[in-house]
């Protein structure tokens, strides 16, 4: 019988990637999207390279917390799992809330996976040694670091606010790991160093996504987002199917593996205290587990100070 694995995101670019090479190493992998057309187009090319069980796509909006929550609950009843790659993210250019009405950069690429991974903790603990794999992104190193709220103050530009809803979600990943080390779940990061994708073809071109000061060097700017998005989908997504499977990163954790499948230093504001205590906080007050509490959810510790 396969393994389970989980990608969310999955219908096309890096998501769709990712489950392809998972199903090739003889998982049976469910892709989560919005779009039911895409999703069968999906699990078409995820079959004909799949060597274990047959894919599956389930329908779920990410933006929508309801909705995680109700994909969560599908998914638990499934049984154990033994990979779960949060492969979701979105770049707004211009400022956008959800219908929970959170600013939806910081919903999308945070509070989604987040409450996803909390929610489906007992079965990855059920299908341990399991993984769970949290796409980042290079872009945390632009991210204002405040986490009082899920708006931070001054305007808004879309790739700064894109790197810090991701550095909230890199600072919660590595503090999973530390809070599930020893129990048979590890978590990884895993930074795809950017590809040519609906995401980065549709807001990477204007000036308006990056800060003033920036605005100023845009040819400059320009030139490095059009190098640093014009790879494949298919060598982006090796990092994170390198986190969710190789056998090396077996009995570690709270590891970050780099867009060449090796580990890479941590960002350091992702362990700053601080940032990780507010990132919590803020986590649990936006994104309540609604009483569906695992043995290892946020609440029960003490001390807890658009597809790609």
């Amino acid at each position: 019988m396969s393994q389970r694995a989980v990608v969310t995101a999955g219908t096309g670019g890096i998501g769709l990637e990712t489950a392809k090479g998972l199903a090739r190493r003889g998982f049976a992998v469910t892709v989560v999207g919005r779009d039911a057309e895409r999703g069968a187009r999906a699990v078409e090319e995820i079959a004909a390279v799949a060597t274990g069980a047959a894919p599956r796509f389930t329908a779920a909006d990410l933006s929508s917390l309801d909705q995680v929550r109700a994909l969560a609950a599908r998914l638990a009843a499934e049984g154990p799992l033994k990979v779960l790659v949060n492969n979701v993210g979105a770049m707004f250019p211009e400022r956008e809330r959800t219908v929970d009405r959170i600013e939806a950069s910081f919903a999308v690429n945070h509070l989604s996976p987040y409450l996803l991974t909390e929610l489906l903790l007992d079965q990855l603990q059920a299908g341990a040694p399991s993984r769970v794999v949290n796409v980042t992104s290079g872009a945390v190193k632009a991210a204002k670091r405040t986490f009082d709220a899920a708006e931070p103050p001054g305007g808004y530009y879309a790739f700064h606010w894109y790197g810090r809803a991701k550095l909230a979600n890199l600072a919660y990943t590595l503090h999973l790991a530390e809070r599930l080390r020893g129990t048979g779940t590890t978590v990884f990061a895993a930074d795809p160093g950017g590809a040519t994708t609906d995401m980065t073809d549709g807001t990477m071109t204007s000036p308006k996504i990056v800060s003033p000061p920036l605005r100023l060097l845009w040819p400059l700017v320009r030139r490095l987002f059009a190098r640093s998005t014009a790879g494949p989908a298919s060598e982006a997504a090796r990092s994170s199917v390198f986190a969710a499977t190789d056998a090396s990163l077996d009995g570690r954790t709270g590891i970050v593996i780099g867009p060449q499948s090796r580990p890479v230093p941590v960002f350091r504001g992702a362990t700053d205290p601080r940032n990780v205590e507010n990132v919590l906080k803020l986590s649990r007050e936006l994104a309540p587990l609604h009483g569906v509490h695992g043995v290892h959810s946020v609440e029960n510790e003490p001390g807890s100070s658009r597809e790609r």
